[in-house]
């Protein structure tokens, strides 16, 4: 298992390394290994080739074990983790999010270019070489929303299970010539194109300290719906008093939609009452949604729990038909879980450690389990 982020130390137990930023660990028992890339700034996504022998990382950062790059790189898994100077290694800016789909490295960022192209905030670059394979077009992400000193970004994005569609989120109010706002979804293939799917809901927006609320998403397991986790804190048009409005919109809160190829609207809306939701997971049974949220199905509450919310701290489960609260396990709020994955053995969830948050999850008795701070596993 590999995790990255923003970190200078790792602890197992009783065992404390010096870990920079980017780790690996055995998914089994938790050991961590002696892969050690020391990258000097903030990780933001990692992805692995598939014979898991290059890892390409992209964030904000300068130095990989003091081989200069810039925001990208290809490391190797063996060993320390040496950056592979076949591919190059210079991005203009942030880069958010990578995944690969066949021989294509899609990458995703506030970036104005990658190792030389100068397609702006998304690109497909060779698993090789880095630069730009012209596999995806010049795909005219622009506009931005404003406050919170915000600019045209793009920040995530997930695959479809059968590899050909990939859900992004951003910041942008043009996509590929569409009105598109917070999510998109490219149609991959030999020429990939930018689906007619779109939100209805995601037209609104949330109040000005948190215009860009959608930062992550899920497919679930057959493809036929998404499921988005939102910030956003209340729509922009203001809701009176913070105890007792009524939630409207797609602030704060947990939305399922349809992947059809058309314009949608939610299919549920779960509330958490003005809190913030970051991650969102899916499989056959579940929705799970990960942030700071104190309450799930609180929709008559803003910074208060009212009926028929539900005390829910730090993530929730929900119905993937209703989006009824069905799983409830708990966890350390912190600033929030900032990222969520299904393997076969559980639920794995990413979070920061503010507040000393050290709790995920119940124990046999029913009660909080303690020591699972950064990382932790909910098994099946």
């Amino acid at each position: 298992m590999y995790a990255v982020g923003r970190f200078t130390q790792v602890k197992k137990g009783s065992a404390t390394v010096t870990r920079n930023n980017v780790f690996s660990f055995s998914a089994t028992n938790g050991t961590i290994t002696s892969w050690n890339p020391n990258v000097n700034g903030q990780v933001d996504t990692i992805v692995l080739s598939s014979n898991c022998a290059t890892a390409y990382l992209g964030g904000t950062f300068t130095s990989i074990a003091g081989t200069a790059v810039k925001n990208i790189a290809a490391v190797s898994t063996s060993g320390t983790g040496a950056v592979v100077s076949t591919f190059a290694h210079s991005a203009a800016g942030r880069v958010a999010t990578l995944a690969i789909s066949g021989s294509h490295l899609l990458a995703g960022g506030y970036f104005t270019g990658v190792n030389n192209s100068t397609k702006k905030y998304m690109v497909s670059l060779s698993l090789t070489t880095g630069r730009d394979d012209n596999y995806l077009p010049d795909l005219g992400i622009s506009g931005n929303y404003p406050g919170n000193g915000n600019a045209t970004r793009i920040y995530n994005q997930q695959l479809s299970h059968d590899g050909t569609r990939d859900l992004v989120e951003g910041d942008f109010l043009t996509v590929g010539g569409h009105a598109l706002r917070q999510a998109f979804i490219l149609n991959l293939g030999t020429a990939p194109t930018v689906s007619n799917w779109k939100s209805n809901d995601f037209d609104r927006d949330c109040a000005a300290v948190e215009p860009f609320y959608v930062q992550d998403g899920a497919w679930s397991p057959d493809d036929s719906r998404v499921y988005f986790p939102t910030t956003g804190y209340k729509p922009a048009t203001g809701l009176g008093s913070r105890t007792t409005d009524v939630r409207s919109g797609p602030c704060d809160a947990a939305l399922a939609f349809t992947t059809t190829p058309a314009a949608q609207s939610a299919l549920w809306i779960n509330y958490t009452g003005c809190d913030s939701l970051f991650s969102a997971e899916a499989d056959g049974t579940t929705a799970y949604f990960g942030g700071h949220e104190r309450w799930s199905s609180n929709p008559n509450g803003c910074d208060g729990l009212k009926s028929p919310g539900i005390v829910a701290p730090g993530m929730e489960g929900l119905n993937p038909l209703t989006g009824a609260l069905t799983y409830n396990p708990t966890r350390g709020r912190g600033l929030g879980a900032d990222d969520m994955l299904i393997t076969s053995a559980g639920l794995w969830i990413a979070s920061d450690n503010q507040a000393n948050t050290a709790n995920c999850g119940k124990t046999a008795a029913g009660k909080p389990a303690y020591g699972h701070v950064g990382l932790c596993l909910l098994p099946y």
